[in-house]
């Protein structure tokens, strides 16, 4: 079986891992890949929102099954273009993926289908969304409408702060194209919780639960990042809860999008806060989180490849998809100065590592034979363990062997239980 994937960051690699452990695979390719990924697929200097690229590729290569895993190509329409030639996708097709490529479509949608969400508004003028603003309790949640590598979300604690963010998404291209249009948004309070879930139009099956920690500081201070580290199972999200979102969550969002004629097959990201009102979703993501795969997919114990083609083929409710019960802890090792400017090209050292622990790469790649940096992200560390704190405990020690100028982490990683 040839089996191409799609993506370069942690997510893949972790990805990659799993579907290389299948004994029908006799080829492994990544477009574009890192210098993980390349231990275990062939990988090619291929972007992943080159679509007519990646298309000449899985013609070219006879590819049997393909992966799309980031938003981008998603959101662009990859698999449409892969499954027109033929070729068996795992990952929603262009309409589907709107759940994530337009904040202003997801929130329209949980308003039209009942899923409790954030109270909101949505604006195309800037003078409109500044009124709004005005008139507002504080904090407020400002959200650029569309896809924003996980950095399009700003926490306004003040007027002008609010007026700072909605300007400069609007009006100064903060995000290019994606900020153009603003969701304004009510301020929750509560844990949060991850689920990711494989969604093959009908059936939801969720994966173990996950906290991603997202702002760049210990203590939840300084910009919003696409993930400074993660746990599984999160402490805060017990058996009632699950099957409280099930039935007031997952399903609902299924079975909208099926009713509205862009089923949904592949794993859908719920981002949830457990509010004192219950379970509402924050956002939702069209493929799974990064770091949050590296984390979950360390627990899966079913075979991976099997359970995505279940998926592919309208098959999930007759899929075997087991999880260990055991805790998973991923933290990243970022460059110095992310989420803003950092120097790329500087040389990584990985020394030896604790028992159970992965180190995935996100932002890496060679350079004369040389592991170098080549991203914001550099590596994940992820531990499994038997329980929670010996996971983090493992997670750190290995962050402990790896090296390069300027790394920075967070340090508080898991440190909030209930």
């Amino acid at each position: 079986m040839r089996v191409l994937l799609i993506g370069g960051g942690g997510r893949e690699h972790a990805i990659a891992r799993s579907i290389a452990k299948n004994p029908r695979v006799n080829a492994l390719f990544a477009l574009p890949g890192n210098a993980g990924i390349a231990e275990v697929a062939r990988c090619f200097p291929i972007a992943a929102t080159d679509i007519p690229g990646i298309v000449s590729f899985a013609k070219e290569h006879a590819v049997d099954f393909a992966v799309v895993a980031p938003d981008d190509p998603l959101v662009l329409g990859a698999v449409d273009a892969l499954t027109a030639l033929g070729i068996r996708c795992f990952g929603p097709d262009k309409k589907a993926a709107r759940i994530e490529g337009s904040k202003a479509f997801a929130k329209a949608f949980m308003k039209r289908h009942g899923i409790p969400t954030a109270a909101f508004e949505t604006f195309d003028e800037a003078q409109a969304a500044l009124a709004y603003a005005e008139s507002m309790p504080l904090p407020l949640v400002i959200k650029a409408d569309g896809l924003a590598l996980g950095k399009g979300v700003v926490i306004a604690e003040t007027r002008d702060a609010a007026r700072n963010a909605i300007l400069s998404m609007m009006e100064g291209g903060r995000f290019g194209d994606s900020g153009r249009r603003v969701v304004i948004e009510e301020y929750m309070t509560g844990p949060e919780v991850t689920v990711l879930a494989f969604v093959d139009g009908e059936t939801v099956v969720p994966m173990v639960s996950s906290m991603d920690h997202k702002r760049a500081l210990d203590g939840d201070l300084g910009e919003n990042t696409g993930g400074m580290g993660v746990i599984a199972p999160n402490p805060f999200y017990t058996e009632a809860l699950a099957a409280r979102c099930m039935e007031e969550i997952f399903l609902p969002t299924a079975q909208g999008l099926a009713r509205e004629g862009c089923p949904f097959r592949g794993c859908l990201y719920f981002g949830l806060m457990l509010t004192a009102a219950g379970p509402r979703v924050i956002e939702y993501n069209c493929r799974f989180g990064d770091p949050e795969a590296q984390a979950v997919l360390s627990l899966l114990e079913s075979d991976l490849l099997t359970v995505l083609e279940a998926v592919a083929d309208g098959r999930l409710a007759e899929a075997d998809v087991r999880f260990a019960d055991k805790a998973a802890c991923c933290v990243m090792a970022v460059s110095g100065g992310y989420p803003g400017a950092y120097e790329k090209g500087l040389p990584i050292e990985i020394g030896l590592l604790p028992p159970d622990v992965v180190c995935y790469h996100s932002g890496t790649t060679r350079r004369d034979g040389a592991l170098v940096t080549a991203g914001g992200r550099v590596l994940g560390l992820t531990a499994v363990a038997d329980t929670l704190p010996e996971a983090i405990d493992r997670a750190y020690r290995a962050v402990e062997a790896v090296r390069f100028e300027g790394m920075a982490f967070r340090r508080d990683i898991g440190g909030k239980r209930p």
